[in-house]
């Protein structure tokens, strides 16, 4: 029988630095004409290995929450002091993502036009929400709450009549911009919407409802995880527990199709049980068999998730539409011509989008791995 282990947890570390690794591919393609279907997220309704990768982040937020809460209160800080802690994070953590939206700061329609809902500002809202939700009450409380974030969201997406639409939200499931979701966008962030549809925001107001429950759900694995349990038991629980939650989320399917955008109810239960399948099995393989060699890239990556977000969103932005270079007689994007010089050259198109995106990955790696050699670190 192996006792809980109480050092920082590696598997932890490795599946944070995977999934921001995976957010960095599937965020910097060469050409987003040419991308792997899995490297895509899906068109509407249904999923792909991309769309899970936002889900597995919040779910890592909410068993951080739980391990960095139990160590506060270790360390005997007060339930003032932990929830002033909770509020400035978050509040943080929305302010990178304004910050990261703003950026290059100029014109000053960038100000006045950003768009306010975002991946960060989720994970922000989402944190403050998941971490004063569990903060007090018993599990059974929680888990009642979970499971009313989640009905309450089905019944209102389903069954409330849309504004302006016939019918009840169910028959609008299946168009983008005439769910209950896009109305409530539109009625509370008109003019600063993700700019690809400006009707709706993948990241809008009722859809952060549900998100909520995901880091929730996050906050019950970290708990399963540091229970005074052997290793072998903990790992079969987040199987187990892992393996039925997905079934049910693919079983609410049926009458709420899995839907990223739409951040469903059965979204959630199916992208959390992947995600303790996939820590569990994380930690079958770096702490039952020990194998270790493969880590430390994944490590580098997941010590320092705001840096790496935050820093490649901006160097993103810059290469692929800020800094033009002439080419073929033209000014030209730096990143069209690195991605057309040094790849799609003498790469199939598809192939060559998957190179650069590799090419971006690893020149993070890079810098995160000289920041990590120096203990540069940025927490918030």
């Amino acid at each position: 029988m192996t006792a809980a282990p109480r050092e920082r947890l590696l598997a932890l570390d490795v599946f944070r630095g995977m999934t921001i690794a995976g957010m960095l591919l599937v965020n910097n393609p060469g050409s987003w004409s040419a991308i792997h279907p899995p490297l895509a997220h899906a068109a509407w309704h249904g999923w792909t290995p991309t769309d899970v990768i936002f889900p597995f982040f919040l779910f890592i937020v909410g068993i951080t929450t739980h391990l960095s809460l139990a160590g506060r209160r270790a360390r005997g800080s007060s339930e003032r002091e932990i929830v002033t802690q909770i509020l400035r994070r978050g509040a943080l953590i929305v302010l990178f993502g304004w910050i990261l939206g703003w950026f290059p700061f100029w014109p000053l329609e960038r100000f006045t036009e950003m768009r306010i809902p975002g991946v960060l500002q989720r994970i922000g809202v989402a944190y403050i929400c998941a971490a004063l939700l569990t903060l007090r009450g018993t599990l059974k409380q929680q888990v009642a709450i979970v499971a009313t974030l989640l009905l309450g969201y089905w019944f209102a997406m389903t069954l409330l009549p849309v504004p302006g639409q016939e019918g009840i939200g169910a028959d609008w499931l299946d168009e983008p911009g005439k769910t209950l979701a896009a109305w409530v966008d539109r009625a509370m962030l008109d003019g600063h919407l993700w700019r690809q549809s400006r009707t709706w925001d993948p990241e809008g107001v009722l859809s952060t409802i549900p998100a909520i429950g995901t880091a929730m759900l996050g906050v019950f694995a970290g708990r399963w995880i540091r229970a005074e349990r052997s290793l072998e038991e903990r790992l079969a629980g987040l199987f187990a527990v892992g393996a039925i939650t997905m079934v049910l989320g693919l079983m609410w399917n049926w009458s709420f199709p899995i839907n990223k955008s739409l951040w469903t109810s059965s979204y959630v239960l199916f992208t959390a049980g992947m995600a303790a399948t996939a820590l569990a099995t994380i930690l079958w393989i770096t702490d039952v068999h020990r194998v270790r060699w493969w880590t430390r890239p994944f490590v580098i990556y997941g010590v320092n998730p705001i840096i790496a977000f935050v820093g490649s969103g901006m160097m993103a932005r810059l290469i692929y539409s800020l800094w033009k270079v002439e080419y073929a007689g033209a000014p030209t994007s730096v990143q069209a011509v690195v991605y057309r010089e040094l790849f799609a050259s003498w790469l199939a198109p598809k192939n060559a989008s998957l190179a650069f995106a590799l090419a971006f990955v690893t020149v993070w790696l890079g810098i995160l791995w000289v920041l990590d050699r120096r203990g540069i670190y940025f927490k918030v």
